[in-house]
């Protein structure tokens, strides 16, 4: 009898084994036609799907993949991340440039109801939004080490991602490609980039169809985005006032980080306390309750890894108010974490626990100081590039990004100007050579598109047909 058993044991385990490389193709893919909220078919072609990126460690990276509604063959494809690290590239897709929106209604204790965004980049390119680095949104590790990664080691794994699903998604190795984000996706990007280019010219993985980059408010992890640029903003819209500003000059000597005095000190206190009266994304939103819990560890550590089987979805209390823009996060944190949506977008069992929008937590190392250098390589290898800013972001202010486009001293071959949407204007551009174009979009804040999104989109398509904005 215990022979008999255990053949039966090793015969499961040998066909377990077999099945074993199957679990992990990275063509683990979905098409998926209807959305738990929506009414109806959904009216884009909508692909959701795991990509196995690290084997040593189990690590698989899960994606929306939303096609062109204009012209699939020949639309640009582009990777769209979001910022963290370790936010939900779910972001992208309901409330930057992706197809959907939530319905903005008292949340009743039913589910969450969805809508077609009329201002969706689907309309012109075909997108892939990536939960990128591991951790974030579904994308998962079988072993726990797969979840410490960093600035270089989560971009080596996007390239991985890019070059399995183009292998799954022949079709789209020609078509012109970009990346594009914001926040601290914009410091990652430029690093990828620079990755697949090298890449390209050694040789290392067949072609990928690179043309450049767009990227949102970008963080760089340099100078400019430090205090410094947050003080000379606030001055320029009258958070603080003259004397205040005055005083930070001649206490600081300039420099608004290390403070060597008490009367720095004292001033830089009174600056954070004013700044602190407003949102962070938007200096002209309600200041309002964070969305839901953002970070792992202790208790939300165990809800974030148990099967999902294991947990009943946590509804923030206090949660934010409708008037907020914070309310569709809450949202959405609702809508992922019913079982309907998990079966709709195909979410494999017992990988993931709670969905959180935006994970803290896990272990991360900013390894790259700073983004400028590989802004430069880029730009300088003669990639298009599009850096643009919402005038209203507090975090990292139009003032500081414009100084490092600035540094690089490029010639100017379309002075600063408007550019307009319906025949107002949108914001204000320039353009220098080696394809590199600046813009602020009135009104936008940290996530320019987020706030803007016809705006959004008249750049976005401009700039992506190559004509001026």
């Amino acid at each position: 009898m215990h022979i008999k058993l255990l053949l039966l044991l090793l015969h499961l385990y040998a066909g377990f084994l077999l099945l074993l490389p199957l679990l992990r193709r990275a063509s683990a893919s979905a098409v998926v036609t209807h959305l738990p909220g929506f009414d109806g078919p959904l009216p884009f072609y909508l692909e959701t799907g795991y990509v196995d990126v690290e084997e040593a460690t189990g690590t698989e990276l899960f994606y929306y993949f939303v096609e062109s509604e204009r012209s699939p063959s020949t639309d640009p494809l582009i990777i769209w991340l979001t910022g963290g690290p370790r936010c939900s590239g779910f972001c992208g897709l309901a409330f930057e440039v992706g197809p959907i929106n939530f319905v903005l209604a008292p949340y009743d204790g039913n589910l969450p109801q969805l809508v077609y965004n009329q201002y969706s980049w689907s309309k012109i390119a075909s997108i892939i939004f990536l939960d990128s680095p591991s951790g974030s949104g579904f994308s998962y590790a079988r072993d726990p080490e797969g979840y410490d990664v960093g600035d270089m080691s989560s971009s080596l794994q996007v390239v991985t991602f890019l070059n399995k699903w183009l292998d799954d998604h022949p079709r789209y190795r020609s078509n012109e490609f970009y990346l594009g984000g914001s926040s601290y996706a914009g410091k990652m990007i430029p690093l990828i980039a620079q990755y697949i280019s090298e890449g390209n010219e050694q040789r290392k993985h067949p072609v990928i169809n690179l043309q450049g980059y767009l990227v949102g408010n970008p963080i760089t992890g340099s100078k400019f985005d430090d205090f410094n640029s947050r003080i000379l903003y606030s001055h320029g819209v009258g958070i603080i006032s003259d004397q205040l500003y005055e005083a930070a000059m001649e206490n600081c000597k300039g420099n608004y980080i290390s403070t060597h005095n008490a009367l720095c000190a004292g001033v830089l206190n009174k600056i954070e306390k004013l700044i602190s009266e407003l949102d962070d994304d938007h200096i002209l939103d309600d200041k309002c309750v964070s969305d839901s819990p953002q970070h792992v560890n202790d208790d939300a550590s165990r809800n974030r890894f148990l099967s999902e089987e294991n947990i009943k979805p946590s509804v923030p209390s206090p949660h934010p108010t409708i008037n907020c823009f914070s309310y569709r996060y809450y949202l959405a944190d609702i809508w992922a974490n019913e079982k309907v949506t998990r079966d709709a977008l195909q979410i494999k069992e017992g990988t993931i626990g709670e969905w959180i929008r935006c994970v803290n937590g896990l272990p991360y190392t900013e390894d790259v100081p700073s983004s400028i250098p590989y802004h430069f390589n880029h730009i300088t290898r003669g990639y298009r590039v599009l850096v643009f800013s919402g005038d209203h972001d507090p975090v990292v202010p139009f003032l500081g990004t414009q100084r490092w486009v600035r540094s690089f001293n490029f010639s100017i071959v379309d002075d600063w100007r408007a550019w307009h949407v319906d025949g107002q204007s949108a914001g204000f551009t320039v353009e220098y050579d080696n394809h590199l174009t600046f813009a602020t979009v009135k009104g936008g804040g940290h996530t320019a598109i987020r706030h803007q999104p016809k705006q959004g989109f008249a750049m976005g398509q401009r700039w992506l047909d190559s004509k001026p904005l």
